[in-house]
C-alpha cells in the first residue's frame, strides 16, 4: 500500500512539473497586463472601503479619530481602573485630557474627511491589497518558495493590525496626553488648541507608523530565507538595531515625551529579539534540508 502511495505521489509530483516546464512563458507585455488588472481590484477594492468610511463620516470622526482626545477613552479608563485594583490610588490614572481642535481653512472639514478615508479604507483593505501583491508575484516563485510562503498573508495582515491597535490604544493616548497637558509658561498666554489636520496628520502617523514597524518579524523571515540576514548576523548586530529602534520611535512618535518613545521602542526591541529567534529557526531548517539532500 505504501509503494502504491509513493508512485502515485512522485507521479503526480513530475506531472506538475512537466505542466511548469510546457507552461508558455509570459512575455514583458503580459506581465504589465498582469500588473494592471492587480492594480486596478486593488484600488477598486480601497476606494469601495474608503466610501464607506466617508459615508459614516460622522461616527467615525465621534467614536474612533477622535476617541483617543477624550478623558473617557478606554485607555484611559482601564489604566486607571487597573490602578484602583492594585489599591495604588490614582497613580496610573492620566491628568483628564480635552483637546478642542480648530480649523483655519473654508475647506478644512472635507480635506480631513477624505484623509480620514483614504487612510482607514488603506487600513480595512490591506490584507486584499497584500492578496493582490501576493497573486502578482507568485508565478515567479518556485514550488519550494510557495510552500514555504504559506499562511503569509494571515501573519502580515496580523502584524500590520497588532502594530496599528497598539498604536492606538496605547502609544496614541500617552501622545495626546502629554500635548494636551504640557504648558509653556506660567501665564496662560499660550492658548493650546491644536488643528484638525495636524491632530488627524499625527493619528494617522502613529497607527501606519506602528503597523509597517510591526512588520518586523516577517521582514526578517524572508530575509532568513533567502538568505540575506542570519541569526547571527542579527545577534551581532543587536548594539546597532537598538540604536536604529531609538531613532525609528522617535520619528513615530511625533511628541518628545521620553514615556511615548519608551512605549513604541519597547515593543520594537521585543520584535527584534522575536526576529533574532525566527531567523535561528530558518538557519536550523536549511541545514537540515542541506543534510537531507546531501
Amino acid at each position: 500500500m505504501s509503494i502504491t502511495t509513493e508512485k502515485s505521489k512522485s507521479f503526480f509530483k513530475k506531472l506538475r512539473g512537466a505542466a511548469e516546464q510546457n507552461a508558455p512563458e509570459m512575455s514583458f507585455i503580459d506581465h504589465l497586463e498582469a500588473l494592471r488588472w492587480h492594480l486596478v481590484r486593488s484600488v477598486t477594492a480601497w476606494l469601495i472601503a474608503a466610501i464607506a468610511i466617508f459615508v459614516y463620516i460622522d461616527w467615525v470622526f465621534d467614536n474612533i479619530i477622535y476617541a483617543p482626545a477624550r478623558s473617557n477613552f478606554i485607555t484611559y479608563r482601564t489604566l486607571c481602573n487597573f490602578s484602583h485594583s492594585l489599591n495604588l490610588g490614582e497613580s496610573l490614572c492620566m491628568p483628564p485630557v480635552n483637546i478642542q481642535l480648530m480649523g483655519n481653512t473654508m475647506s478644512g472639514p472635507f480635506m480631513s474627511a477624505i484623509s480620514i478615508s483614504m487612510i482607514g479604507g488603506l487600513i480595512i483593505a490591506f490584507p486584499y491589497l497584500f492578496w493582490e501583491l501576493w497573486k502578482f508575484i507568485k508565478p515567479a516563485l518556485s514550488a519550494k518558495e510557495i510552500k514555504y510562503s504559506r499562511g503569509s498573508i494571515f501573519w502580515v495582515s496580523l502584524c500590520f493590525f497588532t502594530g496599528g491597535s497598539f498604536g492606538y490604544f496605547l502609544l496614541a493616548p500617552f501622545t495626546f496626553n502629554f500635548l494636551a497637558n504640557f504648558k509653556l509658561g506660567t501665564t496662560g498666554a499660550y492658548l493650546y488648541m491644536p488643528t484638525l489636520s495636524d491632530y488627524i496628520d499625527t493619528i494617522n502617523t502613529i497607527i501606519l507608523g506602528c503597523g509597517i514597524a510591526f512588520e518586523l518579524p516577517v521582514l526578517a523571515y524572508v530575509l532568513a530565507r533567502i538568505g540575506i540576514i542570519t541569526g547571527n548576523f542579527l545577534r551581532n548586530s543587536r548594539k546597532y538595531a537598538f540604536v536604529i529602534i531609538l531613532v525609528l520611535a522617535a520619528i513615530i512618535t511625533p511628541s518628545p515625551d521620553w514615556t511615548s518613545q519608551l512605549i513604541m521602542a519597547v515593543p520594537l526591541f521585543l520584535l527584534f529579539e522575536l526576529s533574532i529567534m525566527i531567523a535561528s529557526r530558518v538557519d536550523k531548517k536549511k541545514k537540515q534540508e542541506e543534510k537531507e539532500w546531501s
